[in-house]
């Protein structure tokens, strides 16, 4: 690989391990860092532990957008702390770490950094646990100036990127640190709350029913999302014998035919990613999605993708969204980025997913789709300019769809058979873990017995249009289809656009 990428993913890992994990040695008991030191996202997250388990345990009111929450957070120290930081924006009422109440404020120039100081310090190596009572309306908090929590004409919706946890659960939140989660909401009899991985329900009181949500395999923590209000609530089984939920919101008027019509596509298009052939097996223990009102993007919550109303009332086919986030279960959801740095890991390889499925289901080849991608720039464009790995910014077109051109480009390097085994060999090595951009590029080699130096750095770093040729432009010598592309370029414009 080449000098350029890997010495600047190697300091940003080094970067990012020594701010989590090493401390001094024989050092007094210190403070945890405010934040991990990732170089898109510089304060996100918090040093001094890691988290092993959320237990989330909500009541809401509905009418009044009240939310009460204790959160049960189990936790490993990485260094002795005097204190430790929680990422969290609502209303603290009290904090118990080891069992002992301890001392709590919010960071004088960050309301959105919890300080939490126990009674007594906490050993490195030491397994401890954090229990945080809380209750505010989080519909009138903002994180970044943007308003997450959303409240609907039923209830209200959290989800969203990178930030989405702070307005309804204390967290360590950065993709870095993956953990498992429990989540249970109590809402009134006729509302339904929804959130990932199975569910079980049980009266709470009467009049009240709680929703228990529990996820079997780790997440990070702008994967899991609330949707609290009157849904349609579908259970089922999809044909390869995974539990199926659907939802969809009560408010959605005309745009319920046009969600259900996708949304309800979503097993046949987890058993074609999930083939042999493909991506292989699905990592998680359920599927599904969520249609939402009052919200424009979709996002690929674990287990369960929320989606707004934006991709509903359009006439060309909204199915694209759907493949996105669905592809993004294995890529961004069970592999997931070290740091935001190499975010076209996530979208990039979603991306291509939908070229996938548009090849599967006869609308356009990928060759097609990459030609058209290809055109639909001039050499001018600053499309071109962006470094995608590792990259400076998130969301812009070039993360989605350069990523995927690198991924056509590989594929027609390598051909076929080495590509979907470079595809399943990265998912079943990283599983449940992080990666950045160096571990997809040692795999790829690896299985191809190529060095793809060049490739890499012409797809991912160089701020130019690639040429035509070995190492270049995979375009095929037709004309793409002006249509599909179009429709694609549209989702990729909106499918995240509020991220903060």
């Amino acid at each position: 690989m080449s000098v350029r990428i890997r010495a600047t993913v190697g300091a940003l890992v080094v970067g990012l391990v020594n701010t989590l994990f090493v401390a001094p040695a024989n050092a007094e008991p210190a403070p945890g860092a405010p934040g991990l030191g990732d170089p898109i996202r510089k304060g996100a997250g918090n040093g001094g532990y890691t988290v092993d388990h959320y237990d989330i345990r909500l009541t809401y009111q509905p009418d009044t957008d009240h939310l009460s929450g204790r959160t049960t957070i189990s936790a490993v120290a990485t260094q002795d702390l005097s204190q430790f930081n929680l990422d969290f924006a609502l209303k603290v009422t009290a904090v118990r770490v080891a069992g002992a109440d301890a001392t709590f404020r919010y960071d004088a120039a960050d309301k959105t950094e919890l300080v939490v100081a126990p009674s007594a310090a906490v050993a490195k190596n030491q397994r401890f646990e954090v229990v945080v009572d809380y209750a505010d309306t989080p519909s009138t908090v903002t994180v970044d100036t943007v308003q997450v929590w959303v409240r609907t004409p039923t209830g209200g919706v959290a989800y969203g990127q990178p930030r989405s946890a702070e307005t309804w659960f204390p967290s360590n939140d950065h993709p870095s640190d993956k953990a498992t989660y429990t989540i249970s909401a109590a809402v009134p009899d006729g509302h339904i709350a929804l959130s990932n991985g199975t569910v079980t329900r049980t009266p709470e009181r009467p009049g009240w029913t709680r929703w228990n949500w529990r996820t079997q395999k780790p997440m990070t923590t702008y994967l899991p999302f609330i949707a609290l209000g009157k849904f349609e609530f579908n259970e089922g089984t999809s044909p390869s014998g995974l539990p199926c939920y659907t939802a969809y919101d009560n408010s959605l008027g005309d745009f319920l035919p046009v969600a259900k019509q996708a949304i309800e596509r979503t097993p046949e298009i987890v058993d074609y990613f999930g083939s042999t052939s493909v991506f292989g097996p699905y990592p998680f223990e359920s599927i599904g999605g969520v249609a939402v009102p009052k919200q424009q993007f979709a996002i690929e919550n674990q287990t369960r993708p929320v989606y707004g109303t934006y991709f509903w009332d359009k006439p060309d086919d909204p199915i694209w969204v759907v493949a996105h986030e669905q592809a993004h279960q294995w890529f961004g959801d069970s592999v997931s980025i070290g740091n935001w740095a190499h975010m076209w890991l996530n979208e990039g390889f979603a991306t291509y997913g939908e070229w996938l499925w548009a090849e599967h289901s006869g609308r356009a080849t990928a060759d097609e789709i990459a030609a058209g991608f290809y055109n639909k720039y001039s050499a001018a464009d600053d499309f071109w300019k962006l470094q995608v790995a590792p990259s400076t910014r998130l969301f812009d077109p070039p993360i989605y769809e350069r990523g995927a051109m690198a991924l056509h480009a590989l594929r027609t390097e390598v051909g076929d058979d080495a590509f979907f085994r470079i595809l399943q060999g990265f998912h079943l090595a990283h599983r449940d873990a992080n990666v950045v951009t160096d571990d997809f590029i040692a795999r790829a080699e690896r299985v191809s017995g190529r060095q793809l130096d060049a490739l890499f750095k012409t797809w991912l770093v160089d701020p130019v249009k690639p040429p035509v040729g070995p190492n270049g432009a995979p375009v095929a010598t037709t004309a793409a289809i002006p249509s599909v592309v179009e429709e694609m370029a549209e989702i990729h414009k909106n499918i995240h656009a509020p991220a903060h």
